[in-house]
């Protein structure tokens, strides 16, 4: 049956396209976001990254950023994808 066969494709279609829309393009976005986000790091920033050190931004590098931690001022250095976000915020609270 020709019907049949056209049905099934159009099927799969239509749930291609749900899937890119409820799943692919919103993590795009996000994506997105999270790298303008660490492009724009400048010195004096608050950051948190990924394994939750929080930190002021003391130099920022192509691709890395040295932070101060605490009030003994260590300074620790980071690649920039490291970084979960900007300001004394965390992920969780984030979402």
């Amino acid at each position: 049956m020709p019907g049949g066969s056209i049905g099934s494709i159009l099927l799969m279609v239509v749930l291609f396209g749900a899937m890119y829309f409820f799943m692919i393009r919103p993590e795009n976005k996000k994506r997105k976001a999270a790298e303008q986000m660490r492009n724009s790091l400048v010195v004096g920033d608050v950051i948190t990254t990924i394994g939750g050190v929080v930190g002021t931004i003391c130099a920022v590098k192509e691709n890395t950023i040295v932070i101060e931690t605490g009030a003994d001022r260590v300074r620790i250095e980071f690649t920039k994808w490291a970084v979960s976000s900007k300001g004394t915020e965390t992920t969780a609270a984030a979402k």
